[in-house]
């Protein structure tokens, strides 16, 4: 990792350890004036420190740039003309993993969200990154935004995997010269399968019963390759519940990797075409299985708000986008569950429940399966470190937060791990791996069509009840 003190040459450091202004500096912003950080966000924050104990950053560094409210202070400092775009500047908000639990903890209802989206925007435009960094960033866009190329480059991986060469790997020492970003990303990828890594899901699926909705699925990048089992269940699951569901082919990513990391322009055109492809399927509601889509779906009303062709549009848009856990929490189960007896750990991903505002929903509907208890797991509140393409970029933290976290699911003595979101799924197998737990991480819904079905979860032992 890059240095995590304070914002060292550019402003001196008052007794709260937070950089003071400097009256002699020149009052330049170091922002454009393209959607810079709102002065009046900024001023909503009045530095009362009850983010602190949720943020994962000063929870591992206890330093005060590290922290939301610390992040605020040097984003008042750029508008101001008081801190500049340095090195150390940016590595505070490369630092941030984005998690929101900071909105979640504010009494003030500070928008820490809108803050560090238009300031990540304002770094990446602004703000020359090492030859190094650039071009690694660009390989994490130019591939996990696109579903045909990220196959094009697991097939390598699956012939690695079949046939058996990790071992030898680690036995030469490969794994020691590769950079860590190139280790951390070999030891997230799941066991791939050539099946699963070029399947595709249904474009339709009817409803079983009297249609009560019309729904369409967000396939999702990442979780369409790694997880087209969790893209199935779903559907599954939904035209079980009396819904006709709506697989677009023609959809895209739908940008949430690139706009939580600055990349607003590519980002925004993703939206745009996403909506489009929802638009001709006249679909009631717009399902998301993954917490980080989720969330960036609910958000493209405001993400648009300057485009005159969009801006309506992406308000419509958003406002039909929900959780597939929230959706199922309305609907009244009509499909049978049968008993699963199991006791699951529960792991709420961060865009699920601190940006979305979702907790009781996937809680609700894993209380419609008989027998199944669900258990909490400790600082449920904190991130488990995978953050979007944070686990790439810095994993030396993510590592550190994913070991907390597999610690704290391994400790309720639970089955299996449960989370709705990819990301969170490949971190927490991940974790469990490293310190030698054998504990299957499963989706939600996984569950849910398992006990309709009247299957095991896939990667569990036999425990259902008969």
């Amino acid at each position: 990792m890059t240095d995590h003190g304070s914002a060292g040459g550019e402003a001196a450091i008052n007794a709260q350890g937070v950089p003071a202004a400097n009256p002699a500096a020149k009052a330049v912003p170091a922002f454009d004036n393209h959607n810079p950080p709102s002065m009046k966000l900024i001023s909503e924050c009045v530095h009362c420190g009850f983010c602190l104990p949720t943020c994962p950053t000063y929870g591992l560094w206890h330093e005060e740039m590290d922290s939301p409210r610390g992040r605020i202070y040097l984003m008042k400092l750029a508008s101001d003309g008081q801190a500049q775009m340095t090195d150390t500047f940016v590595a505070h908000f490369d630092h941030c993993l984005g998690c929101m639990a900071c909105m979640t903890a504010c009494p003030s209802g500070v928008k820490y969200d809108k803050l560090i989206e238009a300031t990540r925007a304002q770094i990446e435009r602004n703000h020359p990154r090492p030859l190094r960094e650039r071009l690694y960033r660009r390989l994490i866009f130019a591939v996990f935004p696109h579903p045909s190329r990220l196959r094009l480059l697991l097939l390598p991986v699956w012939l690695y995997q079949a046939l058996g060469i990790r071992w030898l790997v680690e036995r030469f020492g490969v794994f020691k010269i590769l950079p860590a970003a190139f280790r951390s990303m070999e030891v997230l990828l799941p066991r791939i399968s050539f099946r699963s890594l070029f399947s595709k899901s249904a474009e339709r699926v009817q409803a079983q019963g009297t249609p009560r909705l019309r729904v369409g699925v967000l396939l999702g990048c990442v979780q369409r390759v790694l997880f087209p089992n969790v893209n199935d269940a779903t559907a599954r699951v939904l035209a079980a519940e009396g819904c006709e569901v709506i697989l677009p082919r023609e959809q895209g990513c739908c940008g949430a990797l690139m706009i939580h990391a600055g990349q607003e322009k590519p980002a925004l055109q993703l939206a745009r075409r996403l909506i489009d492809a929802f638009e001709r399927t006249g679909v009631d509601v717009i399902v998301s299985n993954a917490a980080g889509c989720g969330s960036n779906l609910k958000d493209y009303g405001y993400l648009l708000r300057d485009d005159p062709a969009y801006a309506e549009r992406a308000k419509a848009f958003s406002a039909r986008c929900k959780d597939i856990s929230e959706v199922l929490a309305e609907l009244e189960p009509r499909a049978a569950r049968q008993p699963l007896a199991m006791r699951v750990a529960y792991h709420d991903a961060c865009h699920l429940q601190h940006a979305q505002g979702v907790r009781a929903q996937p809680r609700k509907a894993l209380a419609t399966i008989p027998q199944l208890e669900v258990v909490e797991i400790a600082d449920r509140e904190i991130c488990c470190g995978s953050a979007g393409i944070y686990n790439l970029i810095a994993p030396g933290p993510a590592q550190e937060l994913g070991d907390r976290k597999a610690e704290n699911c391994a400790a309720t003595n639970a089955d299996a791990v449960v989370s709705s979101n990819p990301g969170c799924l490949l971190q927490i197998a991940a974790g469990l791996k490293r310190n030698g737990r054998a504990l299957p991480v499963l989706h939600m819904v996984e569950l849910l069509d398992a006990a309709i079905r009247g299957v095991q979860p896939e990667g569990m032992r036999s425990k259902r009840a008969d």
